[in-house]
């Protein structure tokens, strides 16, 4: 059994630690006494570092935020501190279920995982708001497809990406790609372009159904921000992916996509926040610009050439022939 480090990114969230941690407290100490667990403080105003010093003492490690920056940066200070094999990113707003840990294990054996996420179903129901997701390109946007599974409980099933909720990842490889891109603070889609860079470099990303936990839908976001606001944040963040993913042509054409599809009509009908999130992705072209050469010096250090057509063929291989559960 491998040694974890759990991250907790944490905003206001002292009513969900009293609603939510207790239980997962019980698990994460069931791991044994190697487990580290790190909460990261993103400059709340409430009184969640009290309640946890309270509680739970030096059980655990506190690290607090003077200034407020979102999910991309919180995560990383933790990821930095973590010394443990694997670190486990935790949502203070999710309930894990007993045995989650010992059902994702077996995917370390591999020498090329990245990191493997479990089932997510809502607080009160069994409806899955996550699972397994496979990449498609339409035009030339990248999209997600419905959640899936595989019906044989035996095979390892790919997934586009690992959710930041509950992510269970290689501690070596997460520091060595840096973690989070921190363009995309505050929140939306660093978990997402985090796992296709590790893709590209040749790890693989896995979801076990079996492994389930909770969620409270949105309650980490909800009030953050005005939803004009979190629209605007999230095109831009799905602007952010494109450009550093997409090459050559494929590049080109997308952003002509996107003004087309996307640029002219938020302009046409008054709904702006399309047109706004794409002149901030334009702000911002320098940074994305350096960050894309930073990327491709470690590819070559890897001696990997992989990009986003190749990561779709490979999961479509890994998932040839298999009984596919669409969701």
């Amino acid at each position: 059994m491998r040694s974890i480090s759990v991250v907790i990114p944490n905003y206001n969230g002292k009513h969900l630690f009293e609603k939510y941690f207790e239980s997962n407290y019980k698990i994460l100490k069931g791991l044994g006494p190697d487990v580290q667990i790190i909460v990261v403080d993103d400059a709340s105003t409430d009184d969640s570092v009290s309640y946890l010093e309270n509680h739970y003492g030096s059980e655990i490690t506190i690290i607090r935020k003077e200034k407020n920056s979102g999910f991309a940066n919180t995560c990383n200070l933790g990821i930095r501190k973590a010394n443990n094999d694997l670190i486990f990113l935790l949502n203070t707003d999710v309930t894990l279920e007993e045995g989650y840990f010992e059902k994702l294990y077996k995917y370390f054996e591999l020498e090329d995982t990245f990191g493997v996420m479990g089932r997510i179903i809502g607080m009160e129901d069994d409806n899955i708001l996550d699972a397994a997701r496979s990449p498609k390109i339409l035009g030339r946007k990248i999209k997600p497809s419905n959640f899936f599974y595989l019906q044989d409980a035996d095979t390892l099933t790919p997934t586009f990406y690992l959710s930041g909720a509950i992510a269970l990842m290689d501690t070596r490889k997460l520091k060595a790609i840096n973690g989070f891109n921190e363009m995309f603070n505050p929140y939306y889609g660093e978990d997402q372009e985090m796992s296709i860079r590790a893709w590209r470099l040749g790890w693989k990303c896995y979801y076990e159904h079996n492994a389930v936990c909770r969620h409270e839908v949105s309650a980490t976001t909800k009030g953050h921000k005005d939803n004009y606001s979190v629209k605007r944040i999230y095109f831009r963040n799905r602007y952010y992916m494109h450009h550093l993913h997409l090459h050559g042509s494929d590049l080109n054409l997308y952003h002509l996509q996107v003004i087309l599809s996307d640029v002219l009509p938020s302009i046409l009908t008054l709904q702006f926040y399309k047109a706004e999130a794409y002149l901030d992705f334009l702000r911002n072209m320098n940074e994305l610009k350096q960050r894309k050469t930073a990327f491709k010096r470690q590819m070559r250090t890897y001696k990997s050439n992989l990009g986003i057509n190749d990561i779709i063929e490979n999961i479509q291989i890994m998932l040839k022939y298999k009984q596919v559960v669409k969701l």
